[in-house]
């Protein structure tokens, strides 16, 4: 049986990465982030590294979140939805940005928090998300073909998974939280465990079967006055 420091060290790349194509969405002059589902503080901490920013970090798994308070400024150990619903991420802004990076599906209920993490924002702030694509043509290989619903420990198929989004939801998700969608950033992978092959995948881009080589949706959006 896999041991925890097993699955830590396969989801490692998945989960501990500083996602360029998550910062390159992040506004220049966001001096307050709040970062949900932090993981190790990778991304926070390259957001601090580019910017003068206070990065505020949350993260429910305790290594993690271990490993976060030597990188970030301040870091709520525990659900990202429960610190959201009694008010205490918000307690510590208002913020300028907000990421969302690949941990909304793992809400029992994103839309309400998307919404109250909104409500956690200046005027004019800014919510970076990064979803899954579930429209990746892997999801339709697996079904029609294998005739199963896969588990892994990473990726699309992530067994923690509760929530599953194409391009279409993941703008409905962020309309119904009260942002204006002005970027969409679609990740391309033609192989689902190889992230070398984005160059490939965007070959596709140009097609109408282009979503269906989009690995991950990044999106930005600004909190409608």
């Amino acid at each position: 049986m896999a041991t925890e420091a097993d699955l830590r060290e396969r989801r490692r790349w998945a989960y501990e990465n500083p996602r360029p194509d998550v910062q390159a969405l992040v506004p220049p002059t966001a001096r307050r982030v709040l970062d949900l589902g932090c993981s190790s503080g990778a991304l926070g901490a390259q957001i601090k590294r580019r910017q003068d920013a206070f990065v505020v970090g949350v993260e429910i798994v305790p290594e993690y979140s271990a490993a976060a308070q030597e990188r970030l400024d301040r870091v709520l150990m525990g659900d990202a939805e429960h610190l959201l619903c009694d008010g205490t991420a918000a307690e510590l802004g208002p913020f300028d940005c907000v990421l969302a990076a690949d941990v909304l599906e793992h809400l029992r209920d994103p839309w309400k928090a998307l919404r109250l993490a909104v409500d956690a924002l200046c005027p004019g702030g800014a919510v970076v998300v990064s979803l899954p694509n579930v429209r990746y043509w892997e999801t339709f290989f697996q079904l029609a073909v294998r005739g199963s619903w896969p588990r892994r420990s990473e990726g699309i198929f992530d067994r923690t998974h509760l929530r599953w989004f194409t391009l279409r939801d993941a703008l409905d998700l962020m309309a119904e939280a009260g942002l204006e969608v002005d970027r969409v950033s679609p990740q391309y992978r033609l192989k689902p465990h190889d992230w070398r092959t984005a160059r490939q995948g965007a070959w596709f881009a140009r097609t109408p079967l282009r979503e269906l080589f989009v690995f991950q949706w990044v999106l930005s959006g600004l909190k409608r006055d």
